[in-house]
């Protein structure tokens, strides 16, 4: 079937976007605590001014990639939602519901965690850094695992992370903006109404969306709420039908698999993730912030995920997904830990200050690496599974 093989496509860019991933950290922080750093550091912050039908952009490149480039990969991330619920594993309700409700424990559990140790303190508005999870990197790490993973496996944690993403997109939506400019967000409401007509109208050519997108992505923009969600509400209006290649969501989300997975996000790590370690860092780690933010993901994750897995099994007749046992789900619920893009995202809109924003982005990485070496430690320790690659 088209739709499996389109699966099959996007785990493999996205585990070996995962491995790209953590090369382009390694280098980004190598540099950036090196002789280079400063000049490095100012590359990324250097202005890049831009004016399109009279419309003056004055951003920097870091906030190209950020607002600009992030939102292509909002818009993949919309499109694979749209395709998971309409033909994928949340299409049906027997498939949908675990990694459904494992995905909300493992959202509500690491937010709360954050919010306990950071109540009533500045950076109690950090608590969505620790509910995403990173589908490139979670499942990269997880191939590495190799045929220790049963396949369905596999399937539950990217239909699990994509609700994390979306779980994230809500939060961000609500409660990162910048204040609420109703004209710009009136006219964003007119192009995706404007946008579904052409869909029941049947136009499929992607022009007819994708250039009104940038003029909604412009609005959203203008409008306070942060100009990325543009690209999943651009994805919802992209005219999805039948299990087919024909489908222009279909033709969308295949092309920019790679783009997304080799340049966006690699990009996004080396711009966000060039983090000057100055002395006294270690002790920061222990501050309230870097701990929610680290025991969010390391431990609110699993336990969020297997709690709400293991109350849903208890209370109903759903089962674990076929060849998964709970070593196995263990596994994979503390590789889910592994937030990094959307966790570092987040860091930069909950907090004003750049100090917290860094040592937010040094916990992520911190709770990443953690994450990344005591689920593979469990995956390795689970039996092989046969037929499996």
């Amino acid at each position: 079937m088209e739709w499996s093989k389109l699966f099959k496509g996007f785990f493999d860019s996205e585990k070996i976007g995962g491995l790209l991933l953590l090369c382009c950290t390694i280098i980004s922080l190598i540099i950036a605590n090196s002789g280079w750093g400063e000049g490095y550091m100012h590359f990324w912050h250097k202005p890049l001014d831009l004016s399109f039908a009279g419309l003056q952009l004055n951003y920097t490149i870091e906030q190209w990639i950020n607002d600009g480039l992030m939102t292509v990969f909002f818009l993949l991330v919309g499109l694979e939602i749209e395709r998971e619920l309409y033909a994928g594993e949340l299409s049906s309700f027997s498939n949908a519901v675990l990694p459904v409700v494992a995905a909300i424990g493992g959202m509500i559990v690491p937010a709360l965690i954050h919010f306990s140790f950071n109540a009533r303190m500045p950076t109690q508005t950090g608590f969505g850094i620790p509910m995403a999870t990173d589908i490139a990197f979670a499942l990269g790490m997880m191939a590495l695992a190799g045929n220790r993973v049963p396949y369905s496996l596999k399937i539950f944690l990217t239909a699990l992370a994509i609700i994390d993403d979306l779980g994230a997109i809500m939060v961000i939506a609500v409660f990162y903006n910048a204040g609420i400019q109703w004209l710009y967000l009136a006219i964003s409401a007119g192009i995706l109404i404007f946008l579904l007509i052409l869909g029941k109208l049947r136009i499929n050519h992607l022009a007819f969306y994708l250039i009104p997108g940038l003029v909604l992505w412009y609005c959203m923009m203008q409008s306070g709420i942060h100009p990325t969600i543009a690209g999943v509400l651009l994805a919802f209006v992209i005219p999805f039908s039948g299990n087919t290649e024909a489908t222009p969501s279909y033709k969308l989300q295949h092309f920019l698999h790679k783009p997304v997975a080799f340049f966006i996000v690699p990009l996004f790590a080396l711009a966000n993730t060039g983090i000057i370690l100055k002395e006294g860092w270690v002790q920061e780690i222990g501050s309230a912030n870097s701990l929610g933010i680290i025991v969010g993901l390391v431990a609110g994750k699993p336990v969020g995920i297997l709690l709400f897995c293991w109350l849903l099994i208890k209370i109903t007749k759903v089962t674990l997904p076929q060849n998964v046992e709970w070593k196995n789900l263990f596994g994979a619920s503390v590789l889910a830990g592994i937030g990094f893009t959307m966790s570092i995202f987040i860091s930069n809109l909950a907090f004003n200050d750049a100090e917290t924003i860094t040592y937010s982005k040094v916990s992520v990485l911190i709770a990443s690496l953690t994450a990344t070496v005591f689920g593979l430690l469990i995956l390795f320790n689970t039996k092989k599974c046969e037929g499996e690659n």
